[in-house]
């Protein structure tokens, strides 16, 4: 018996290193024939051995069954985001930002250089060993939950010799060039839609309901960091790759650099490389290699002060502007976006550039049919820098702001000394509606789960929903939507649950998710708090309003005009008759602010609630809610599997508050 498990251990072995060499580098070590020879012998050792089949057997790679949705899982430690460089004088800005919170004899650390992998961040989990958890970046605070299709990646160890009891490892999927360039000629060749660079492609695989459509996507994952469950002799990040890479994961190219010129040639050398290297990269990440140093230097509140992105510059072609349309955003801001002749950038074809505002379109005098220089901003977004104007067309005329809008034909308004136009058209625009439903529904707004900008087009498109009201009448429909491509009884019911639920809401989300023009998150809290009922807020004018905190002349006008609009009003009276309510506030004064002035960190799992709950009691009691610690903070909120944010409040002298203790406060 020990004999055959060996022999099933090798194979397993041998085709892993196999599928590494095909699905990730391109570059396949053996043929095809000898490849299936393997897989065959595997095969029949599992057929006449069921009780031996290895958990990370190849040949059934895949996850469960499909997934009605993805849920959402809370980050035990943060995801956070990283800095930017573009050039050597920033580079060496980041090495002496390193320096100035480093003792003397720390000075001038080593840095470990890896390759910017153009994929996506996921966390993954593994308990004594086997994994169990596959968690997206999200917002960094929460991601989806896409256990099932990572499993299905074929150079991801699902087992793994260290059997520590909770070990996290954080990497990139994403989708190698060749085995992406097959995917788009099959996807063309079956008269689909094809993918627009790498990326997307491996996103859009990671976020199929059904694991068997991600298992058959060219999908490979690169570890870059361990979190949690490093073994205690290793003290370097280059170590602990080393170690990952001993455990079976993949790792993009590694080095070591003591000072800013290497680092700088090392820059140069990849820049060179590029084109060649088997995935997209777009740029290098540089990490101080000491991982006691890494955790003296610490964190500011989106990004460790201990690493940065050296980014590539960003790629600039020329080509031809055809024409310009004007799209109406949210709040009926007028953006104007220059049509192309398709090119190629950083391998991405693009068609599409934004102009901005009609005072950019000015400041560059660009027309269409002009010569025009493209690059993508930070490598993505596509944006029009300069006119050719020694190329321009002897007909090309000056192009104007539209006096109308071009979805509704309202007046089209442009404040004095303002540069961002908008359609007068509010909720009677149907560009806006559109914009105002996905807003309306979002996760910080009403937050109904399953309701995407993908189903709100559908039902708009079938005019089953004009305005957010609408939404709360979609029961009397279910017959309908059950009958819509895609949508079944079963996830129709879900759907209609959620709107359900969806009702008991909270003020501030309420009047946030209304949509009215400079009312962002913060500033709806601040006029809940304010006003303290809808009523009240309705009826104010701009004097009361301007005595709200972060409320000006502008934002002011814009909440009147917003209330004065009668279809405006109308829809909110629908919505409070379908049953949308919230428990009642009080006005904001010193007797119920008991924490008015003091500042708090939320760190670890609150199990009563979750993290945006409390954050919004918090405020609720007049605290400012922060997401790193210092010596400002009042106050460290501590749930459970609390991370180093308790450390650095102890050594701070900062009073740290159980959630026992925080459910006695805000009862």
């Amino acid at each position: 018996m020990n004999t055959i498990y060996a022999q099933m251990r090798r194979l397993i072995h041998q085709l892993k290193t196999h599928n590494h060499a095909y699905y990730v580098l391109d570059n396949p070590t053996i043929s095809d024939d000898e490849y299936d020879r393997l897989r065959r012998q595997l095969i029949e050792l599992e057929q006449q051995n069921p009780s031996l089949i290895q958990t990370d057997s190849p040949i059934n790679q895949v996850g469960d069954k499909p997934l009605p949705f993805f849920s959402q899982i809370t980050h035990t430690i943060p995801m956070l985001s990283l800095g930017n460089v573009f050039n050597q004088e920033d580079l060496q800005n980041f090495m002496r930002r390193v320096n100035d919170r480093l003792a003397d004899n720390q000075k001038n650390p080593t840095y470990e250089v890896e390759l910017k992998l153009d994929g996506l961040a996921v966390a993954l989990i593994y308990e004594k060993g086997i994994l169990t958890q596959a968690i997206t970046r999200g917002d960094g605070q929460m991601g989806e939950d896409i256990t099932q299709n990572i499993k299905t990646i074929r150079n991801l160890p699902l087992i793994l010799d260290h059997k520590v009891e909770r070990l996290e490892i954080r990497g990139e999927v994403l989708m190698p060039k060749a085995g992406f360039a097959k995917l788009n000629a099959q996807t063309q060749k079956n008269g689909e839609k094809t993918f627009a660079n790498p990326r997307n492609a491996a996103a859009g695989s990671l976020r199929q309901l059904d694991p068997n459509i991600a298992k058959n996507r060219p999908l490979a994952f690169y570890a870059y960091s361990v979190v949690q469950g490093l073994p205690d002799e290793i003290h370097t990040q280059f170590d602990a790759l080393a170690w990952l890479n001993s455990l079976g994961f993949s790792l993009s190219d590694v080095k070591l650099c003591n000072h800013a010129d290497e680092l700088h040639d090392y820059y140069l050398s990849v820049i060179e490389k590029r084109q060649n290297l088997p995935f997209e990269i777009d740029g290098l990440v540089i990490k101080v290699n000491d991982l006691n140093l890494q955790k003296q230097l610490g964190f500011l509140s989106r990004e460790p002060r201990w690493a940065t992105a050296y980014k590539f510059p960003a790629q600039t072609v020329m080509t031809r502007l055809n024409a310009i349309e004007w799209q109406v955003g949210r709040t009926g801001q007028l953006t104007p976006v220059g049509k192309l002749d398709p090119v190629n950038i950083g391998g991405v074809t693009v068609s599409n550039a934004t102009l901005h505002n009609i005072g950019e379109i000015h400041r560059l005098d660009v027309r269409v049919g002009d010569l025009v220089s493209v690059h993508r901003a930070g490598d993505v977004i596509p944006k029009v820098t300069r006119v050719w104007k020694d190329e321009r067309p002897a007909n090309s005329q000056t192009i104007t702001l539209p006096t109308h809008c071009p979805v509704c034909n309202s007046p089209v308004i442009l404040p004095e000394d303002e540069a961002l136009a908008r359609c007068s058209g509010g909720l009677y625009c149907p560009a806006q509606q559109q914009e105002a439903l996905i807003h309306f529904v979002s996760r910080k707004a009403m937050d109904i789960d399953g309701l995407g900008e993908r189903l709100l087009i559908g039902f708009f498109a079938h005019g089953l929903i004009k305005n957010v009201a609408d939404i709360y009448d979609l029961k009397n429909h279910a017959s309908e939507l059950i009958k819509l491509e895609k949508l079944g009884e079963k996830s129709v019911n879900n759907l209609l649950n959620a709107i359900e639920v969806s009702k008991k809401t909270t003020l501030p989300r309420f009047i946030y998710a209304l949509g009215i023009r400079s009312v962002g998150e913060s500033t709806a809290l601040n006029l809940a708090k304010q006003f303290g009922d809808l009523d009240s807020l309705m009826q104010a004018n701009i004097d009361a309003l301007q005595k709200t905190p972060d409320v000006g002349t502008i934002t002011a006008d814009s909440i009147v005009d917003f209330f004065q609009a009668e279809h405006n009003r109308k829809v909110i009276e629908r919505l409070l008759q379908a049953g949308v309510h919230w428990d009642s506030m009080e006005h904001t004064d010193a007797n119920n602010q008991p924490l008015d002035g003091q500042s708090w960190v939320i760190t670890g799992t609150l199990t009563s609630m979750g993290r945006d709950e409390a954050k919004a009691k918090l405020q609720a009691l007049g605290a400012k809610v922060s997401s790193s610690v210092s010596a400002k903070t009042s106050a460290l909120l501590a749930g459970e599997k609390a991370g180093s944010k308790i450390d650095k409040a102890q050594n701070l002298g900062i009073k740290i508050v159980t959630e026992a203790e925080f459910l006695a406060i805000i009862l």
